[in-house]
């Protein structure tokens, strides 16, 4: 009795796991809507070169040109996250009216 009380246990326990597939895994790591750390970096100040060196060749050095758009509006919780590909079908939209 207590194998088969087992038995059911241990396939209802694989029922669960496969219906919900690997949605339970990929969140264990959170969301993509949850503050990631890249969001927290900052920059640093340009390398101060002591007197009487050289200073490095930096003619090849990448500068970030500043953001001068407005910032795109909040995402909520139930967009999807933008790492997963949009839906296969589009509806398509109404040509514009002249």
């Amino acid at each position: 009795m207590r194998y088969r009380i087992a038995l059911v246990g241990a396939l209802v326990v694989l029922a669960v796991t496969g219906l919900e597939g690997c949605r339970a895994i990929r969140n264990l790591g959170g969301t993509c809507h949850d503050v990631q750390p890249y969001t927290k970096a900052g920059s640093v100040p340009a390398l101060k070169i002591p007197a009487g060196l050289d200073a490095p060749d930096n003619a090849n050095a990448l500068h970030i040109p500043a953001l001068n758009t407005p910032a795109p509006p909040p995402r909520k919780r139930a967009d999807p996250c933008l790492d997963e590909p949009p839906p296969f079908k589009t509806p398509k939209q109404a040509p514009p009216q002249a």
